[in-house]
């Protein structure tokens, strides 16, 4: 597992991508499930697929009939739920305030 340096907008990205670990999802997703702005959430998603924690994937759609650009989706991999987990359980015990510990502990 690689450890990353965990900033509070990465914590807001984990625990946004862990309420649902299986699940793919696209940046913009995250960004508003984590209360991050899109330029925010990007380079976190990058440095998570990096590590080895997000795998991710292009959609293939025909970007006209759509009417949107396509999307690209990430999802946690084994490594990633096990190592988010640990990063979210000891940001909660490192956070001495009660609101801190209610908005990122499990």
């Amino acid at each position: 597992m690689t450890s990353l340096r965990m900033t509070t907008p990465r914590l807001l990205a984990l625990r946004a991508l862990l309420d649902e670990p299986g699940r793919e999802r696209y940046g913009l997703e995250l960004a508003l499930d984590a209360g991050l702005e899109p330029g925010t959430v990007y380079p976190i998603l990058v440095a998570f697929e990096a590590a080895g924690w997000l795998v991710s994937r292009e959609e293939v759609v025909d970007v006209h009939a759509e009417g949107r650009p396509r999307r690209r989706y990430y999802r946690l991999t084994a490594d990633g739920i096990a190592s988010g987990r640990e990063a979210v359980a000891a940001a909660g015990k490192r956070r001495g305030t009660r609101a801190a510990s209610r908005k990122l502990a499990w």
